[in-house]
């Protein structure tokens, strides 16, 4: 199997692309380095099944070309982060919708499949726990900008599914609850890995709102398997699966977690929304997933408890290389000059 993996330098990108290698298949990264880093998937150019082009999914005739070649579309390029999702909501909508789009018409015309990475924050404000698939969405006004990064995937899973019924393109869509492991940065809002990092480096770590809000963290590896299972599982075309832990956990406890895990004397603090974001900022108090639908078609099954995934995440942060580190910053003020 060959596979296209747009935004295949990012985090969970890299992953995909290196399981997929291990797997015997053909991989091509298309990324354009806003967000991801060469340096993700700098240990696969060893290996003569990948490839890597340093371009846009808004670059038609290269995306047409790679989509031509490829047995099967993984779409992750997307804005990504509540950071960058609030300092940059007209990058947020462009880029989640009309790089979608771009995808699900260059597969059209020879019925290549799509699987599409959307995210838990498509239930939005609600209050039904856990979330299942077929659910109603709740997303808060367009005035909270807060909701461009829901409203947008949910645009893109309107799409794919109109595009299956209407032209036969045959996709999988795939809700993503808090995927957390190595390689992740903590640059664009990610709470995981900016925890573990103020913990090693002995600052404060700093929770937002009251830390009550709960999530549920899903361990990478768990996540890609899901995705290569589901890539290949005929009866999974024209569904949506929640991918990730059904754990639930406050973010005052993973911030006590992590300072045990990493042996920190960081002290934690309480900043509010508005102190991090900004006015007109709102949250989802509880994110729990109904994965009865993802274990019933592929037998999924997380791997990882919480403290084994932050104590992965640490080992990883400790064993960073001074280019790794250098490689985080220069993503972060490409983003902020953007």
């Amino acid at each position: 199997m060959h596979a296209l993996i747009t935004g295949g330098a990012g985090f969970v990108g890299s992953h995909l692309a290196e399981a997929l290698l291990r797997q015997g298949n053909n991989v091509t990264v298309l990324d354009d380095l806003s967000t991801g880093s060469i340096i993700n998937i700098q240990h696969l150019k060893r290996d003569r099944r990948f490839g890597c082009v340093v371009d846009s999914v808004m670059h038609v005739g290269v995306l047409a070309e790679l989509i031509d070649e490829c047995d099967i579309v993984y779409h992750l390029a997307a804005a990504v982060g509540v950071r960058l999702v609030v300092d940059s909501p007209v990058r947020t909508l462009h880029t989640n919708i009309r790089a979608t789009e771009l995808v699900l018409e260059a597969a059209k015309k020879k019925k290549k499949k799509v699987l599409i990475t959307s995210t838990s924050e498509v239930y939005g404000k609600a209050t039904k726990i856990p979330f299942q698939e077929d659910d109603d969405l709740v997303i808060g006004p367009p005035a909270r900008g807060r909701w461009s990064y829901a409203c947008s995937k949910a645009i893109d899973e309107f799409l794919a599914i109109a595009y299956q019924r209407e032209y036969g393109v045959p996709v999988v869509l795939v809700r993503l609850f808090n995927t957390v492991g190595p390689r992740q940065t903590g640059t664009y809002g990610m709470v995981l890995p900016r925890f573990v990092s103020q913990a090693l480096s002995g600052s404060p770590i700093t929770i937002h709102g009251d830390g009550t809000q709960s999530r549920c963290f899903g361990w990478v590896g768990d996540v890609v398997q899901a995705l290569i299972k589901l890539g290949v599982h005929e009866p999974a075309v024209g569904t949506i699966y929640n991918i990730g832990s059904d754990q639930e956990v406050t973010i005052n406890e993973l911030a006590a977690v992590v300072k045990d895990v990493t042996g920190s004397s960081s002290p934690i603090r309480h900043i509010s929304y508005e102190e991090a974001y900004g006015k007109n900022f709102e949250d989802m108090f509880r994110r729990v997933p109904d994965l009865s639908r993802i274990r019933a078609a592929i037998a999924y099954s997380p791997t990882k408890n919480l403290r084994e995934i932050v104590q992965a995440v640490t080992d990883s942060m400790v064993r960073r290389t001074p280019a790794e580190t250098d490689g985080e910053r220069v993503a972060a003020s490409f983003v902020q000059a953007d």
